[in-house]
């Protein structure tokens, strides 16, 4: 397992590596192994905590452990996105395709903690 980071490439990000997951809510994100193929994350997300504004640069499966109601704002403070509004709860253990996501926050209700591997796929092959 890989603990090195490698560095994006900017030229096709729009946002500064500065707000990147690992970099910008380091509490929440923890880097478990990572090539030029793809990048696997751990996020956890304590019961009533707020994680940082940030960004996923790639797209991937995310392997939901633990759920608990959230809601995903923009840098602004505007909601993008409320569990609570999205019909049923996941049951979990669940996988999921996940987009790569611009500049959010994410704030877990409670009363669980919100626990996610992500695989971050960098390139095809």
């Amino acid at each position: 397992m890989s603990q090195q980071s490698v560095r994006p490439n900017s030229k096709s990000w729009p946002w500064s590596d500065s707000l990147d997951a690992l970099v910008a809510a380091p509490a929440h994100h923890q880097l478990l192994l990572e090539d030029e193929r793809v990048r696997v994350l751990h996020t956890h997300i304590p019961a009533g905590d707020t994680v940082p504004l940030h960004t996923h640069r790639w797209g991937g499966v995310a392997y939901v452990m633990r759920f608990s109601h959230f809601i995903r704002r923009d840098e602004k403070g505007e909601i993008l996105f409320d569990s609570r509004r999205a019909g049923d709860p996941p049951k979990v253990p669940c996988a999921q395709w996940m987009q790569p996501l611009p500049p959010h926050m994410v704030e877990n209700l409670g009363p669980s903690e919100i626990s996610i591997l992500i695989m971050e796929i960098k390139s095809p092959g």
